[in-house]
C-alpha cells in the first residue's frame, strides 16, 4: 500500500477513535447523577419524593417557627437542622413562604384532623372547638406569623389560601352540604358562606383579641350558624 494511503487510513482511524471516545464521554456525562443528600430525591422524570425526607423538612421547619420565630426559619436553618440539602429543599418548594405554609398545613392536619364521616353538626362542633383551643397556643401564634409573612412578601394572603385554607375549607364545605341534603343542617345559605361565618368569626376574634376563645364558645357558634335560616 502506498505511504500516503496508509497515512490517510491512520488519520481516519484516529478521527473515528476520537469521535467514539467523545460520544462515550457524553453518554457517561448524561447518565451521571449527582446526589444532593442520602435520601431519595425526585429528578426531572418525576421520581417520587422521599417521604422520610419530606417529613423531616416540614417538621423541622415548623419546630423552628414555633421555637425561634419566622425570622429564624430560613432555608439555611432548616437545611442545617434537618440535614437535608438546600438543593433538595429548593427543588421541592418554590419559595420559603410555600415551605412555611406546607409545614403549618402538616401540623394542622395532625393537630386538627377534619373527619369525613359522622353527623355533620357534631363533626363541625368538635373541629371548631379544637381549632379555638389551638389558636390560644403555639399553633395560633405560628398561624398569624405565616399569614403575615405571606401578605408581606406577596401583597395578599392568597398563597396561604391556595396551599392551606382551600384544602380544609373544601372539606368543611362538603360536610355542610351533606348536612343540608339530609336536613340535619337547617341553614339554607350556601355552604361556603356558612363555613366562612364560623371559621372567619373565630379567626377574626382571635386575631384582634376581641375575646378569649374557648371550645364551648366555638361549639355554640357552630350550632347558632347552622341552625339559622
Amino acid at each position: 500500500m502506498p505511504g500516503w494511503a496508509a497515512c490517510r487510513l491512520s488519520r481516519g482511524a484516529e478521527r473515528s477513535s476520537l469521535r467514539s471516545a467523545t460520544m462515550t464521554v457524553c453518554v457517561h456525562r448524561e447518565r451521571r447523577v449527582v446526589p444532593t443528600d442520602t435520601e431519595t430525591v425526585p429528578n426531572r422524570r418525576g421520581r417520587p419524593r422521599s417521604i422520610e425526607t419530606e417529613r423531616a423538612v416540614l417538621e423541622g421547619a415548623y419546630a423552628l417557627m414555633a421555637a425561634e420565630g419566622l425570622a429564624a426559619t430560613t432555608i439555611d436553618a432548616v437545611a442545617r437542622n434537618t440535614g437535608v440539602s438546600k438543593v433538595t429543599i429548593y427543588k421541592w418548594w418554590p419559595s420559603r413562604e410555600a415551605l412555611l405554609i406546607d409545614a403549618f398545613l402538616r401540623k394542622a392536619s395532625s393537630l386538627l384532623p377534619m373527619p369525613h364521616e359522622g353527623d355533620p353538626v357534631s363533626l363541625l362542633r368538635s373541629h371548631a372547638g379544637a381549632y379555638a383551643e389551638a389558636l390560644n397556643g403555639e399553633f395560633g401564634r405560628v398561624q398569624l406569623a405565616v399569614v403575615a409573612e405571606c401578605i408581606a412578601k406577596t401583597g395578599s394572603g392568597r398563597l396561604f389560601a391556595e396551599r392551606y385554607l382551600d384544602v380544609r375549607r373544601n372539606i368543611g364545605v362538603r360536610i355542610i352540604r351533606a348536612g343540608q341534603r339530609t336536613g340535619r343542617i337547617a341553614a339554607t345559605r350556601s355552604a361556603e358562606e356558612l363555613y366562612d361565618q364560623i371559621y372567619g368569626t373565630l379567626f377574626y376574634q382571635f386575631t384582634f383579641g376581641l375575646r378569649r376563645l374557648s371550645a364551648a364558645h366555638a361549639r355554640s357558634l357552630v350550632s347558632a350558624v347552622l341552625a339559622s335560616g
